[in-house]
């Protein structure tokens, strides 16, 4: 069994090989986009297709922003041209290289932080007034910790907006669903690692990044028991998946950090 480090290294490598691949989440935002949003018109996805309600965002002229695991060159660079002061941290180099083209691009001022979303001890207490965390803690064993150090690194008051996968679409088996054939398989939580044969994981390997399926009890109740307060949730689906037609596929929470 691979060890949490062994997984992050994986995991940095099957990333930068999407972001060669063109992987929907890894093709940087445009010239005019970019432009639009320097006027406050933009939108950002947390999930594939609802964009983030206006409403979920705090003023964003000098706002201190964290974008967890959100490398790729598309929400770091909008919210930094709508005036924000943008920190991307992500596990991949090549997903950070597409932030910094743009920024180099438009002159932007990003910091990029090669990093691991379950450990923000480069982060003081309170060093952000919002973090964007589009669906990505799949990609790590245990999500509780990242809840834990977003709302460390919050200021109280701040608020914490996040995607995630509804886990319920780990419980088919993969390849029937493909065929729009849903056959309960796997129990959750989920892990590829451990729910997969050897064969099957042996014929992911070494291209796909490793997933885990974690709980509601911890996606949601975790964010809880790090003491968010959820204010705001929506659901989403994917266009490309066929269990869309019959539940959606992710959510979104807003969470604030109480006030002092």
């Amino acid at each position: 069994m691979p060890t949490a480090a062994q997984i992050l290294q994986h995991n940095k490598k099957a990333w930068d090989r999407e972001v060669q691949n063109g992987n929907p989440w890894t093709i940087p935002v445009t010239p005019e986009q970019i432009a639009r949003a320097r006027q406050g018109d933009f939108q950002l996805l947390l999930t594939p297709l609802h964009p983030i309600p206006p409403e979920w965002y705090p003023p964003l002229p000098g706002c201190r922003v964290l974008c967890l695991a959100s490398g790729g060159g598309q929400q770091a660079p909008i919210l930094a041209a709508a005036g924000a002061r943008v920190t991307v941290l992500d596990n991949s180099p090549a997903q950070l290289d597409c932030d910094r083209r743009v920024a180099q691009r438009e002159h932007l001022d990003l910091e990029l932080v090669e990093g691991n979303m379950a450990d923000l001890s480069v982060f003081s207490d309170g060093s952000f007034d919002f973090i964007l965390h589009p669906v990505s803690n799949c990609f790590v064993p245990h999500v509780r910790p990242v809840w834990k150090e977003a709302f460390r690194a919050l200021r109280a008051g701040g608020r914490l907006a996040a995607g995630f996968l509804n886990p319920l679409q780990y419980c088919f088996d993969g390849d029937l669903a493909q065929q729009g054939l849903f056959q309960l398989r796997h129990a959750i939580p989920y892990a590829d690692l451990t729910s997969l044969s050897p064969q099957e994981r042996q014929r992911r390997y070494p291209d796909e990044p490793l997933e885990f399926g974690h709980s509601l009890q911890d996606q949601i109740g975790g964010q809880l028991a790090a003491g968010f307060h959820l204010i705001d949730f929506y659901e989403d689906i994917s266009p490309e998946d066929k269990l869309s037609a019959f539940m959606p596929l992710f959510f979104a929470t807003l969470a604030l950090k109480p006030p002092a």
